[in-house]
């Protein structure tokens, strides 16, 4: 009697449901139209091929830009040691120097929490153009600060200062871009259009490394710690004003204009949300804070690999294995080069296969081959280095062509670039610019070769964690945006598929 008690009221809830649908179909049916109308043919985005070329290259060059200051200081931190901080051992002035390189990472997520906000409100192209602005005065400016021998304690103020607004500048950026590139793609496409971002990463990072290897045997180690260290930096001064101009000339995205236009309803939730007061930081928190810590879970493991392989290794090989900086710069330059041969093809990969299995791929070899590619680079030979250097580059290559298509593609598009912009740079400054200063530490205090290697590892074990978590978003469409496609047939093809089956 009592288990009766205990779910008659469940049964008769369902009872009455049923019954009440039976007696007034119409009705019910009408409120299911109302919850989930159907699109119209207005509502789906046609993409302009041309236009989405035009906004990845501007949003791609951006981040060429960015990794190409960050690449300059990690690739000249021996450099920077001496000149900014000339006293105590080489290990000092290294640990110094990744420091002030860390430094930057410690305001990204202000950066975020400022720029992501604002991109939601008043646009996607305005705020990227802003943060390019910044990061340009911010590099040119670093190339222009007097040496510790002219202005003493002022000359490692000034390169602090200077860096902070640098990575404030930067926690707009890459959530900026990402999302820029997402909502102009087709659904279909977007992980190919999306690995362009990293494309620019991998150029931005090839550019700073052969520009430091090539003047470092034009000049020499003692002309470039006097001056030939600054001229990277100016050099970022006039590709800063060509990528500004790019961005300017560039509508905003599709998806940001159609969530402006009060015309556009996809369903009765998406609807809801898009009338909330965008930018909220506090509504983020509250609302999307699951995604936040996936998102942030994600890019941790991404970014510590990505700096780990792309931003320490030289220093690794020429401060524990005694290579000439220039000797190690140009194996990874060639490593590089390979990565940009082939990740428009991953990307391609995730738009036919998934996002889960790319990523999945990516973290489990980093896992797998950490230790063996690092056991390899330890032996010294050029053979044995470019191969270990290789087994890391082609583990990183799967999370480089994916990561910028699935992680926009994890929030709605009324909060899309505040969640990323915040949740990516709160990730990036706990664990992606400290990785130099983190493992230069653990070598300092173990004393084992292999501890980049282990701290990968590490990382790679959370992001397998985080890929299985992570919902499956390729070739579906932005989550609070109408479909994208890139044929009017298509978008005919969906609208007819909504139609209801006709009853005889």
């Amino acid at each position: 009697m009592e288990r009766e008690a205990a779910t008659s009221p469940n049964e008769n809830g369902q009872e009455s449901d049923a019954a009440a649908i039976r007696r007034h179909p119409a009705l019910f049916r009408a409120i299911r139209r109302r919850q989930n109308p159907r699109l119209r043919r207005s509502d789906i985005t046609v993409t302009d091929e041309a236009a989405v070329k035009r906004a990845v290259k501007a949003a791609s060059l951006g981040n060429a830009m960015e990794w190409f200051d960050f690449g300059i200081y990690a690739y000249l931190a021996g450099t920077i040691g001496r000149v900014f901080f000339p006293s105590g051992s080489d290990t000092a002035q290294l640990l110094s120097s990744f420091a002030t390189f860390a430094v930057a990472f410690l305001v990204r997520p202000l950066g975020g929490m400022v720029f992501g906000p604002m991109g939601d409100k008043i646009g996607r192209k305005k705020v990227l153009a802003l943060t390019m602005i910044l990061m340009a005065i911010g590099t040119a400016a670093i190339g222009l600060i007097p040496s510790y021998d002219s202005i003493g304690f002022w000359a490692p103020v000034l390169l602090i200062v200077f860096r902070l607004l640098q990575g404030f500048s930067t926690g707009g950026e890459y959530g900026g871009a990402s999302t820029f590139i997402a909502e102009y793609a087709p659904d279909k496409r977007r992980g190919f259009f999306g690995s362009f971002l990293e494309l620019g990463t991998l150029a931005g990072y090839t550019g700073a490394a052969s520009l430091v290897t090539a003047l470092t045997a034009w000049l020499g180690s003692d002309t470039m710690d006097a001056w030939g260290w600054r001229i990277p930096f100016l050099v970022a001064a006039p590709l800063g004003i060509v990528g500004i101009y790019l961005r300017l000339k560039l509508d905003d995205t599709p998806a940001f204009l159609k969530l402006e236009d009060s015309n556009v309803h996809i369903s009765e939730a998406a609807t809801a949300v898009e009338t909330t007061a965008r930018g909220d930081l506090a509504k983020i928190f509250r609302t999307h804070w699951r995604m936040l810590i996936l998102c942030i879970a994600l890019v941790g493991a991404y970014n510590i690999t990505d700096y780990m392989l792309l931003s320490y290794m030289p220093t690794y090989l020429s401060d524990e294995l005694h290579y000439s900086e220039s000797h190690g710069l140009m194996i990874l330059v060639a490593t590089m080069v390979l990565l940009m041969l082939i990740i428009n093809q991953v990307g391609r990969l995730s738009d036919r296969f998934g996002r889960k299995p790319l990523l999945m791929a990516g973290m489990i070899g980093f896992f797998v081959l950490s230790a063996p590619a690092f056991v390899l680079v330890r032996e010294g030979s050029l053979l044995a280095v470019s191969a270990g250097m290789l087994l890391l580059g082609l583990s990183l290559v799967c999370l480089l062509g994916t990561m910028s298509a699935a992680l926009p593609a994890m929030f709605p598009t009324n909060v899309r670039y505040g969640s990323l912009s915040v949740g990516y740079n709160l990730s990036a400054s706990l664990f992606g610019g400290t990785t130099p200063l983190v493992i230069t530490a653990l070598i300092s205090v173990t004393g084992s070769d292999m501890m980049p290697a282990y701290y990968a590892m590490a990382a790679a074990l959370v992001g397998v964690v985080a890929v299985a978590c992570m919902k499956e978003t390729a070739q579906q469409p932005l989550e609070g945006s109408p479909p994208s496609v890139q044929t009017d047939e298509e978008a005919a093809e969906i609208v007819e598929a909504q139609a209801p089956t006709p009853k005889f």
